[in-house]
C-alpha cells in the first residue's frame, strides 16, 4: 500500500512543484509555472515555517504530498496567513438593488456585482494540486485537510476566518465567458494572459482598471451569467472536500473567472473543530485493514508531518502506531500528536 506524507516544501522540491504548476488549471495563480516565482515561494514558505509568530501576517506556507516509497511529489497545497497583508485582496461581491417607480407600480430587484476587498485579513487556502490519478484517492483529502490540522495545531498563526477561491468555468478553448464579458473590455487581455498577470504582479491594478461602479448582471451575456459561482470540473474535488469541511460560498466570486469564493469560521471547520490530541504508543503490531482511517499529524511547525493511518483508537487513550509510521511523523513514544477521522 502506498504511504503518503504531507510535509513543508523545501528547495529540492522545485522540479516537482514546477511539474505540478504546468499540470494545474490556468486559474491556480498561486502555483505559477515560473521557476523563479516557485523558488521564491518555497523560500518564503521555509521562512514562515521557521519563524516565531504571534499573529497572522505576511507568512505563506506551502505543503507537498510525498510518496514515502519513491519520493515522488504528486500534490501540494498552501496557506496565506493574512490575504490582505501588504496589498488589497480583491473580490466581486454580490449585491441586490431595488429599482422602483411607485407612480408606475413597478418594483424590481436587480442583481449587481461590486469590486471590493472585504475578505482582506482572512487566511487564504490556495495552491491546491493533486495528480489526476489521485483525484478520488484519500491522498487528496490528506493534502487538503492536512493543512487544516496544521492550523488546528498552530491557531495563533491564522485568522478567525478562512477563505478559498475556486477556479471558475472556461470554455473548450480555455477562455472564460465571464472575463470576456467584463475584464477583457478594461484590460485588453485574454483570460490566460490576465491570470498570468495576476500571478506575477501585485493586484492593485485591479482597482485601477476595473469599473468602480456596480456591474449590472442582467446586462451581461447569458454565457457569462451562467458561469457565475460555478466551479471548473477540474476543481470539483478540492471544492467538495472544503464543502464537507463546512465551507460555503454565496456572496463573493473571483474577479477573473467568477469562480466561487468559499468562507468558513476557522474554529468551526470540521478538521479543526473535531480534531483531538493524544499521545503516541509504538507497537510492532498493525491495525486491521478494515480499522477506521485517521488523519494524524505531529504538532511541530518547521518539521510538520501528516499521514493517513488505520487504528481502532478510542478517545483519552494513546494512539498506537508502528515504528515506521512514528518515524515518518518524526515522533517518539509518549509524544503528543493530533488526529481526526478521515
Amino acid at each position: 500500500m502506498t504511504v503518503w506524507m504531507v510535509r513543508p516544501a523545501r528547495g529540492e522540491d522545485l522540479d516537482g512543484l514546477q511539474r505540478m504548476a504546468r499540470e494545474s488549471l490556468i486559474g491556480v495563480t498561486s502555483l505559477p509555472n515560473d521557476r523563479g516565482s516557485l523558488e521564491r515561494r518555497i523560500e518564503r514558505s521555509a521562512c514562515s515555517f521557521g519563524s516565531v509568530v504571534g499573529f497572522p501576517g505576511e507568512e505563506e506556507y506551502l505543503f507537498v504530498l510525498e510518496d514515502l516509497a519513491s519520493g515522488a511529489l504528486l500534490g501540494c497545497a498552501g496557506l496565506q496567513a493574512n490575504c490582505g497583508f501588504g496589498q488589497p485582496f480583491y473580490s466581486l461581491r454580490h449585491e441586490v438593488f431595488i429599482h422602483a417607480s411607485p407612480a408606475q407600480g413597478i418594483k424590481h430587484k436587480v442583481h449587481a456585482l461590486a469590486l471590493c476587498h472585504d475578505l482582506g485579513g482572512n487566511t487564504l487556502l490556495n495552491g491546491f494540486h493533486i495528480a489526476a490519478q489521485l483525484q478520488d484517492d484519500p491522498a487528496a483529502q490528506l493534502i487538503s485537510r492536512g493543512r487544516l490540522l496544521f492550523i488546528a495545531s498552530h491557531p495563533q498563526r491564522f485568522a478567525a476566518q478562512l477563505v478559498a477561491e475556486m477556479v471558475g468555468c472556461t470554455d473548450e478553448h480555455g477562455q472564460s465567458p465571464f472575463w470576456d464579458a467584463v475584464g477583457r473590455h478594461f484590460f485588453g487581455l485574454d483570460y490566460s494572459a490576465a491570470e498570468a498577470l495576476g500571478a506575477f504582479q501585485e493586484r492593485t491594478y485591479l482597482a485601477e482598471l476595473l469599473p468602480h461602479y456596480p456591474i449590472y448582471v442582467p446586462l451581461l451575456p447569458e454565457q457569462a451569467q451562467e458561469v457565475m459561482g460555478q466551479v471548473h470540473p477540474g476543481a470539483r474535488r478540492p471544492y467538495e472536500i472544503l464543502l464537507a469541511e463546512g465551507f460555503a460560498g454565496e456572496r463573493y466570486i473571483d474577479v477573473y473567472d467568477a469562480g466561487p469564493t468559499l468562507e468558513a469560521e476557522t474554529a468551526r471547520v470540521c478538521s479543526i473543530a473535531e480534531s483531538q490530541r493524544t499521545t503516541l504508543r509504538i507497537d510492532a503490531s498493525s491495525a486491521a485493514d478494515d480499522a477506521p482511517a485517521w488523519l494524524v499529524c505531529n504538532e511541530s511547525c518547521a518539521d510538520f508531518r501528516a499521514l493517513i493511518v488505520r487504528s481502532n483508537w478510542l478517545p483519552e487513550r494513546p494512539l498506537t502506531l508502528s515504528a515506521v509510521e512514528a518515524d515518518a511523523l518524526q515522533l517518539h513514544e509518549g509524544d503528543n500528536l493530533r488526529l481526526v477521522r478521515l
